[in-house]
């Protein structure tokens, strides 16, 4: 096996190491024996449990953070030069890569499957890890959200080393195998520094428009994706989806279409039609690692679901039963209405909902406008900036205006949680939805 570039690293410090990925790398160090330090701009639960595990962590970028002992720093491709960290490390003369850079170093000795798209590709990285474990493959996993604990025990533990007590939500699991699956996210083209055996493309979606140009561009990227896989190897997805089509029109590499792996008889516990899509492209991989499909249908029968994606949080005094989900794009928003439609035809649906950076809001306006159909009452959460500067031309009023009479803009979290205790019913349905911390209301008004 070659030399991997961490091999003789100690002492690493990250630099937004909060983030869903970012954070499964420091994990797997954890794991290695590594020390690790990192920091990130707000306290959440994924850096309770990594400070928990060893790591030292600082809320806040300050040069102060880097311990003198660092070797190595990793970063989210989302910090600037400005950073203090960044400028420290640099001073320093300190090794430092981004994030997807630390990807590449990990994937390129393994048997990859990259699950790729616009949408959908957290809850089929989920569902194909579940598979293989299920079927004793033993896959090293990084996910962009939180496997369940029902599905895995933490830090790679096989189910029944531990009891039920010590099993946590991770987003890393530690695999003995040559196998690695991995969310591959199109931001900034990172999944470029993924070396797949396997890439799964969902679908291709408008999105991230603060980086891509358009459409064409956005499809270009997932091309360069797709051109990644070397000859022997296979590209799942959709081939007559008009959106897919463009990217994969020069490949040399097989293309599976995940349609044609369809179970009608599956009976999922996650909900809509976009997690069928999901569990198409989670039978084609199976299929292709020699997954008998009976043992790949129990499986996906068994999947309840990752973290944040239509998740059931618990009821209200009041008895209102309230759900939590990531979708932040208007396909998103649409498809987890429409499964909330079918699932509670008759019940009132209120969605409180935290639009996530003003560029996408502001871009995406219209079709925002218009993803809220399924819902009887929209509460919206000021704009979640996560990288971006204040933008006075958009914000969630406008937004608001543009959907009509059944929305209402607040300028707090303090004023919705309020308004959600005076107005929600027994039997009524909430859902928290956005990529940001809208998730907390929620919680809050559960308490």
């Amino acid at each position: 096996m070659k030399k991997s570039l961490f091999d003789t690293v100690k002492n690493v410090h990250f630099i937004g190491i909060g983030g869903i990925g970012i954070s499964a790398i420091a994990k797997m160090f954890l794991l290695e024996g590594k020390k690790i330090s990192g920091s990130d701009m707000s306290d959440s639960e994924i850096i309770s449990e990594l400070s928990k595990s060893g790591a030292k962590i600082s809320i806040g970028h300050s040069a102060m953070n880097l311990p003198k002992e660092t070797d190595f720093v990793i970063y989210t491709i989302a910090i600037t030069e400005e950073n203090p960290e960044f400028i420290e490390a640099k001073k320093r003369g300190l090794q430092m890569i981004t994030y997807p850079q630390a990807l590449h170093e990990i994937s390129k000795d393994k048997y990859t499957i990259a699950i790729s798209g616009t949408h959908g590709k957290t809850t089929t990285t989920a569902m194909i890890a579940k598979i293989m474990m299920d079927a004793g493959l033993d896959p090293t996993v990084i996910v962009g959200s939180l496997l369940k604990s029902s599905e895995v025990s933490p830090q790679g533990a096989k189910r029944g080393e531990v009891s039920p007590r010590e099993i946590l939500n991770t987003n890393f699991i530690a695999g003995k195998s040559k196998y690695l699956v991995v969310e591959a996210c199109e931001y900034r083209k990172s999944f470029l520094n993924i070396e797949p055996t396997i890439a799964v493309i969902t679908n291709i979606d408008n999105d991230h428009l603060d980086f891509y140009k358009d459409i064409h561009d956005i499809q270009n990227a997932f091309g360069e994706f797709a051109m990644k896989v070397p000859k022997g190897g296979f590209v799942v997805c959709n081939p007559q989806d008009k959106m897919v089509k463009p990217a994969i029109k020069e490949l040399s590499s097989k293309i599976v279409d995940a349609y044609e792996f369809r179970n009608d008889k599956l009976k999922l516990k996650v909900l809509g039609e976009h997690n069928k899509k999901n569990s198409d492209m989670a039978l084609a991989v199976a299929h292709l690692l020699g997954i008998p499909k009976n043992k790949a249908k129990k499986s996906l029968e068994d999947f309840s679901g990752t973290w944040r994606r239509f998740e059931y949080k618990g009821e209200t005094k009041s008895g209102s039963i309230v759900y939590d989900d990531y979708g932040h794009h208007p396909t998103e928003i649409k498809a987890s209405l429409k499964g909330a439609r079918e699932m509670f035809p008759k019940q009132k649906i209120t969605v409180v909902f935290q639009p996530h950076l003003f560029s996408r809001t502001k871009l995406l306006l219209n079709d925002f406008s218009k993803s809220f159909n399924d819902a009887d009452k929209v509460i919206l959460a000021p704009i979640y900036p996560a990288r971006e500067p204040f933008d006075v031309t958009i914000s969630s009023e406008i937004l608001a205006g543009k959907i009509g009479k059944k929305a209402e803009s607040f300028k707090d979290f303090v004023g919705i949680e309020k308004h959600l205790i005076d107005s929600l019913s027994k039997n009524d349905i909430l859902i928290t939805m956005g990529a940001g911390d809208v998730y907390k209301i929620g919680e809050e008004i559960i308490k």
